[in-house]
């Protein structure tokens, strides 16, 4: 059996080749390390659920450009043509929807007055058909009564008395409240109170980006305008359909509009996230680069060791060495190489972690991460190792000698 000792002097007479695959893999575990503990982060923020029924969902725009439309008139007849449509759940006129990366956000105070506000929300305007429309999981309260729902077409500051806010907003507007938040009241300045009349789980707000993407209200309030967004939910499988389907009819309703940005939640989602979606690609590529590039630099260090020491190996062979004894010494001397890297890529990839969570707020590594990563560094090097370990230990005795 051979020996650790030995093997680790042997190396310490020629140790430039073995320091630098140790510092590369020391580096790429480092790099490997904290582009997983990016992508994870990216991965559960891609994951998160938006509270809408993403999959059945579809949204498009009516932009009005005759001067005298009735917008309201307009507007409800086009909620009662797709609300009969088979296949239509629900359908609703709102400014926005989650992660559209546009829509409306207020700050809110706890007392009357415009100073500095204490939490603030994603606005979302809609009706009593806003909860079936999104699909909203209503956890305490109840939904808009017709008659809480206005228009408004002159006030920017008005509001109405009535909203539904998410779990996450009520939390954050009333940290040390415990029990339901139906019935408490905030305000959006200094003459409108708003009365929380129900809270749902989740809603994400329009922007998947900002802290408080989790903090979204529901305002019953009908902007007159020329344009008209509408969300629709389908049942399973009618939505593609429909989505064909609602675009011509709603064209071939009224000729003084144009119908625009027809498109899914799914794919306002996908869009939303692509940036993220676009770093998880690139680091994934670079993790794999860099370990094919290790393994590589294992290989041709191995190889030529091999070929340095071909004629020590076939003296060896002759005095009795197995093949098996021939392959383990190159596998524990490439195991002692990793060893060194993997520990000293482990302090420094702990290092790197640490200015990373300081400076861009990222989740500090979980502690099974860098143990996970020294293994397939250590796998990596084995394998690379192995096919020089099998040609060394098939060097024949005689050609060995022969070779001066």
């Amino acid at each position: 059996t051979m020996e650790f000792g030995p093997i680790w002097r042997a190396m310490m007479r020629n140790k430039g080749g073995y320091l630098l695959i140790a510092l590369q893999i020391a580096v790429t575990m480092a790099v490997m390390v904290n582009a997983f503990a990016i992508i994870q982060e990216r991965s559960i923020k891609m994951s998160r659920p938006s509270g809408i029924d993403d999959a059945n969902t579809f949204s498009l725009v009516s932009v009005a450009f005759k001067p005298d439309m009735d917008a309201k008139t307009l507007v409800q007849e086009d909620l009662d043509l797709l609300r009969s449509l088979p296949g239509v759940v629900n359908a609703v006129e709102t400014n926005s929807f989650p992660l559209r990366q546009g829509g409306w956000s207020e700050g809110l105070h706890r007392e009357p007055g415009v100073g500095k506000s204490v939490s603030s929300s994603a606005i979302y305007f809609t009706d009593e058909h806003g909860l079936e429309t999104f699909a909203l999981n209503l956890v305490d309260g109840q939904n808009f009564t017709p008659d809480q729902v206005s228009w408004d077409s002159d006030s920017p500051d008005f509001w109405p008395a009535t909203v539904i806010v998410t779990q996450a907003l009520a939390e954050d507007l009333f940290p040390d409240h415990e029990g339901s938040y139906v019935g408490k009241t905030f305000w959006f300045n200094d003459e409108n109170p708003a009365n929380i009349v129900g809270v749902v789980e989740r809603m994400q707000a329009p922007w998947p980006t900002w802290t408080g993407v989790e903090r979204s209200m529901l305002v019953p309030l009908r902007r007159e305008s020329e344009f008209a967004r509408y969300v629709i939910r389908t049942e399973p499988g009618y939505r593609d359909e429909l989505m064909v389907q609602v675009e011509e009819l709603l064209s071939g309703s009224n000729k003084d509009r144009i119908i625009r940005g027809l498109g899914s939640a799914e794919e306002a989602r996908k869009l939303s996230y692509l940036g993220d979606a676009a770093m998880i690609k690139i680091l994934s590529f670079i993790v794999v680069l860099l370990t094919a590039i290790t393994g590589l630099g294992i290989v041709g260090l191995a190889s030529f060791s091999v070929a340095r020491r071909t004629r020590q190996i076939g003296i060896r062979r002759a005095l009795g060495a197995t093949k098996p004894a021939i392959v383990r010494y190159f596998m524990l001397e490439n195991f002692l190489v990793s060893s060194v890297g993997v520990i000293a890529g482990g302090v420094l990839a702990v290092g790197l972690n640490i200015v990373m969570v300081q400076a861009f707020a990222l989740t500090p590594l979980a502690w099974y991460v860098i143990p996970v990563a020294m293994m397939v560094l250590w796998i990596v090097g084995q394998v690379a190792v192995a096919g020089p370990a099998r040609r060394a230990s098939g060097i024949s005795p005689a050609i060995a000698t022969r070779s001066i």
